[in-house]
């Protein structure tokens, strides 16, 4: 059928524009807070009933709105924030467009109090405004949502289902102002109370009432004058993982938004430290130049454009990672006093700072990777950590370097022998041609394996296929030998990082803009490190001639990895060596001889990062005093 073009009336034009910001009730939430903290409230509480459809009040002790105000507040695009467009390049408040209380007056019936007036605004009210006894700050109310919009009100959830998404709404905003009292009620049940002044740490965990204790999580911060951003991450430790990415928080200038590119940084930062597959549990709060950031492009604004994130990308990517390096070295130091005996000293005084050059803490196995962001610092709670100090160094003196791996092969029985079979199977694996060996010995082992000697180390045995029994100065460790056998290799594989391989052909990456171009320009040292040789060709196109020795990338996969993904490069031969040492290492169920068995175990417990590449713990440990609580002994 053919129909004539026809102009919508005011009303059906209204509901239309109305239903795209306002869509179910926690969208009113959401507006509604947005509104209480740029009046400078510092509480606020909200009320809701029957999933918000019914009705929500939301009441603050901001300025307030004068009766002037109150008669123009919920006209469309009616707003304090900007007068002009030039406004949105230097944003400062949560909300600007003034949409939102004229589409609440569109699709529910809408009540604001402030001072001594009440106005109501609905499809049948026009801003109706009556006197009323005296009240501090502002309270909008909202009632029958879609009463009048039924094309609206039957795709919305549930009464319970939609006060979740109220309540979620409510602890985007309140995580992120730790300075304001923030409640939340629902049907006449305070289901949430938040005490003003609490750290962001106390706010972050208290608001989303997480099941593991405060003191598991820590805070990072990042500032310095000479950029147009710093940020605080509040992250937990290892062991308060998630099986995905939920519990992933990104602010920017006070808004949840999601930027995966940023999550990506987190993610990137936490690599090797939480294993199989998990994720941590973070929130990342960014304060940017409001002329660097573009939140006018989703009606909601849950999605930003930044003029430039590659700078942003790196700090928090490094800074997660520098912190993650301190706590795994610090908490082998608390294990194991025997540390200090190897040289590994730790020193967390400020005029240890670095910024611009290599890290100040990087693993002892590792190749220092990235520049350690300038006013680094940590709020921790555990032991050796002081409050607010920045980020230290070590020093390290190894008697002995790590120049053999952990499995041998069929017929050798003396240590040289297998040493020198470990490095013909290392050189296969680094070429790609590893040959997996035969792990039944046709000859006894040497009974020099299992002697510690004066170092204190005595090898048990072999327990369920799996595992590799050893103590060591009263204490039982209990050791897989996959993740041992991993690290040992993988350790030796990242010794040698940065050896390159020439390309017949060179890539060819194409940039899309000169921030691309900016981003490899940092890059490119640390690129040529790890062995990617490349030059700027102009006009957005850069030739790489080599690679490294283990990466096995397309061209694709490196414009991919370097401008999509944001990878640092050294990240980039860490995954190539945590997937070389995994498919090379001994897996669970091999039968090792007992002389690889010990010699595994006895490297297992001098790694400097007790961790396979994947973030397993290498070992655990059950000391004399815990053993003797066990069986009840005195």
């Amino acid at each position: 059928m053919e129909a004539k073009v026809r102009q919508l009336s005011a009303d059906v034009a209204r509901k239309i524009a109305a239903g795209e910001v306002i869509d179910r009730p926690n969208a009113i939430v959401r507006e509604l807070l947005d509104n209480a903290v740029d009046s400078g409230a510092t509480k606020i509480s909200v009320e809701i009933t029957g999933g918000g459809i019914e009705k929500i009040r939301v009441k603050d002790n901001g300025c307030g709105m004068s009766k002037e105000d109150l008669a123009a507040c919920a006209r469309p695009h009616a707003t304090s924030k900007i007068s002009s467009e030039t406004d949105l390049l230097n944003l400062s408040t949560l909300g600007f467009r003034g949409e939102a209380l004229a589409s609440m007056a569109a699709v529910s019936r809408l009540e604001i109090t402030s001072g001594t007036c009440r106005m109501c605004a609905s499809v049948t009210e026009d801003h109706v405004i009556t006197t009323v006894p005296p009240v501090t700050g502002t309270i909008v109310q909202t009632q029958a949502l879609f009463e009048n919009f039924p094309a609206r009100r039957v795709f919305l959830k549930r009464s319970a289902s939609e006060a979740a998404l109220c309540r979620t709404t409510f602890e985007e905003k309140a995580i992120a102002r730790p300075d304001i009292a923030f409640t939340f009620t629902s049907d006449g049940e305070e289901k949430l109370n938040l005490p003003a002044g609490q750290t962001l740490t106390q706010r972050f965990c208290q608001t989303l009432e997480l099941f593991e204790s405060e003191d598991l999580f820590y805070e990072i911060k990042n500032s310095s004058a000479a950029k147009d951003f710093s940020f605080s991450l509040v992250i937990g430790e290892p062991s308060v993982s998630r099986s995905n990415r939920k519990n992933i928080y990104i602010y920017v200038n006070g808004r949840r938004i999601n930027e995966y590119s940023l999550i990506q940084a987190i993610e990137y930062g936490a690599q090797g430290y939480f294993p199989n597959g998990t994720h941590p549990v973070a929130s990342l709060f960014v304060t940017m130049n409001p002329a660097l950031v573009d939140f006018n492009i989703h009606p909601a604004k849950r999605e930003a454009r930044f003029k430039d994130i590659s700078q942003l990308h790196h700090e928090v990517s490094s800074a997660t990672k520098n912190f993650f390096k301190q706590y795994t070295l610090k908490n082998i130091i608390n294990q194991s006093q025997e540390e200090e005996d190897k040289g590994l000293e730790l020193n967390y005084g400020l005029e240890e700072r670095m910024y611009g050059g290599a890290s100040s803490v990087a693993s002892p196995d590792e190749s220092t990777d990235f520049a350690a962001p300038s006013d680094f610092i940590v709020n921790a709670k555990m032991p050796g950590f002081s409050k607010g100090y920045g980020h230290g160094g070590y020093s390290q003196n190894y008697s002995q370097s790590m120049n053999h791996t952990a499995f041998g092969r069929g017929n050798f029985t003396g240590r040289s022998q297998y040493e020198k079979a470990i490095t013909e199977e290392m050189e296969a694996s680094i070429n790609g041609h590893f040959a997996k060996p035969n792990y039944l010995p046709d000859q006894p082992p040497s009974s020099s394996m299992e002697k510690g000697g004066e170092s204190g180390f005595h090898f048990v045995g072999m327990a369920l296929g799996t595992f590799l029994i050893a103590e060591k100065n009263d204490v039982l460790y209990i050791i897989d030998q996959h993740a041992a056998h991993e690290r040992i290799l993988y350790n030796r594989i990242m010794a040698d990082a940065g050896q390159k391989q020439t390309l017949l052909v060179p890539y060819i990456v194409q940039t899309d803009n000169a921030a691309d171009d900016n981003y490899i320009n940092v890059l490119k040292e640390k690129l040529e490190q790890a062995g990617f040789t490349g030059k700027d060709c102009g006009k957005g196109k850069w030739e790489f001639s080599t690679v490294p020795i283990r990466w096995k990338g397309t061209e694709a996969d490196l414009k991919k990895d370097l401008l999509d993904r944001r990878i640092n490069p050294h990240d980039m031969i860490n995954a190539a060596a945590a997937s070389t040492a995994c498919r090379t290492a001994v897996m669970d169920g091999d039968v090792l001889d007992s002389g690889t068995a010990a010699w595994i175990a006895e490297k297992a417990l001098e790694l400097p990062d007790p961790h396979c590449p994947h973030g397993r713990p290498v070992y655990t440990t059950i000391t004399r005093k815990q053993l003797f609580a066990l069986v009840k002994r005195i």
